[in-house]
């Protein structure tokens, strides 16, 4: 690991409580035992599932769930016969433009693309908008601060891919993770901010909707290619197709406030030297202690110029339990959306054993703030080009599709302002 991550290390912890911090994280283990066990219980049952059409109505219980998780089935957000249309016209897309760039290249089903026609529709549909705005208002400010430019309620639109996973078709690519930012959470000051009750030794007092340091921090400070630039509360998917559990679906860690204060907290401590990673007396609190003598942050990678993570495995984060944690969406039908919060763990199932195609368009939810805004602007001007978002590195020179959508087909007012193109169209 970088030698300069010792200094990072000591340099966050330079003020804090060493007691208290181990005391925290003691505490932190034993509650962990309980929330794996009920988790490991209760399986995709754990997952709330709402109805779009009482998104209004829910109960405070019902959103604290929701807050709790990090997670949610959100059903019937677009009527089936428009979602399953879609996919007929992903299909017809991709046999129309065979040169498309997607993985693995021998047989495409992950698709480098971001304005065909049907994206395009999707990201912008009333009702898209509206559970990507719902979901935005679950973030809060503390008291009544407010930050300027900042509207939960004027929904972004993030461009990104779609998937078509065939049946039996094994996947290595996406296991356990976090995405919006690597070290840089610990790294970037103000992103660190946001975890600063963890670090404190107050892991109880962690909200992970707690918006005033999420606005200013800095997830990509290395320039890496296909990192995102934006703040998205939740990252989500739109179902075209039904897909069940074993089927490729989403796996989530569902309780986001835990998994943070653990990752956070886990480069600080490791096991004492008698201790084996992959043994049964790992997971007693005992057999832990504080670690300022070590560059080591378990779950996070050189990639290229930057740093891929975190990244936690059943070894380097036993308390995680992730061979009996990571819990598959239920079944979803197309027309359903699933979200996820932005610092949940997760996974994309291995295994496909289901007889049909399992397909969706990567649909986040993100708000209007001053950095995102501007990042909506550039990557308008890629769509007018027909070119890759600016997070997604530029497409090979030269290539075409045809049948890209145009800005004409993007008619509301909702949904112009969401892709940050005029109202009027001109």
């Amino acid at each position: 690991m970088e030698s300069h991550f010792l200094e990072l290390k000591r340099e966050i912890i330079s003020t804090t409580d060493k007691v208290r911090l181990t005391a925290s994280w003691t505490d932190l283990l034993q509650e962990m035992a309980k929330v794996t066990d009920e988790i490991a219980r209760q399986g995709s049952d754990i997952i709330p599932q709402v109805n779009f059409s009482d998104l209004d109505n829910l109960s405070s219980e019902q959103i604290d769930d929701i807050r709790r998780k990090g997670s949610v089935v959100v059903r019937g957000v677009v009527n089936t016969d428009e979602a399953v249309k879609w996919k007929t016209d992903l299909h017809e897309f991709i046999n129309n433009n065979p040169h498309a760039p997607g993985f693995p290249r021998h047989d495409k089903q992950f698709f480098h693309l971001y304005w065909t026609p049907s994206q395009v529709q999707a990201r912008a549909h009333p009702n898209v908008l509206k559970v990507n705005s719902w979901l935005n208002n679950l973030y809060r400010f503390k008291s009544d601060e407010r930050a300027e430019g900042v509207d939960l309620s004027c929904p972004l639109v993030y461009a990104d891919r779609f998937r078509i996973r065939h049946p039996g078709v094994q996947w290595h690519n996406h296991p356990p993770h976090t995405d919006g930012g690597s070290i840089e959470r610990w790294e970037d000051v103000n992103f660190r901010k946001c975890f600063a009750d963890i670090l404190s030794g107050n892991w109880r007092q962690h909200d992970p909707y707690h918006l005033e340091h999420r606005l200013d921090a800095r997830s990509d400070l290395y320039d890496r290619p296909d990192q995102a630039s934006v703040f998205r509360t939740f990252q989500g998917w739109l179902a075209l197709s039904e897909t069940a559990p074993t089927e490729g679906t989403l796996r989530v860690f569902p309780d986001v406030a835990i998994s943070n204060a653990y990752i956070i907290l886990r480069p600080f401590f490791r096991p004492r030297p008698t201790v084996r990673l992959d043994a049964l007396t790992v997971f007693d609190p005992k057999n832990w202690e504080l670690d300022t003598s070590t560059p080591d942050f378990p779950g996070i990678e050189r990639c290229g110029t930057g740093f891929i993570g975190p990244q936690p495995t059943p070894v380097l984060h036993p308390h995680l339990r992730l061979k009996e944690t990571m819990t598959s969406m239920p079944k979803v039908y197309p027309g359903d959306m699933v979200f996820w919060h932005c610092d949940v763990v997760h996974s994309v199932e291995q295994d496909h054993t289901g007889k049909n195609d399992s397909v969706v368009m990567y649909i986040p939810a993100v708000p209007k703030t001053p950095q995102n805004w501007s990042y909506i602007l550039k990557q308008a001007d890629a769509f007018r080009m027909g070119a890759n978002p600016p997070d997604f590195g530029q497409a090979e020179g030269g290539v075409t599709y045809v049948g890209l959508a145009v800005e004409s087909d993007i008619k509301g007012p909702i949904g112009r302002m969401a892709m940050g193109l005029p109202i009027e169209a001109t």
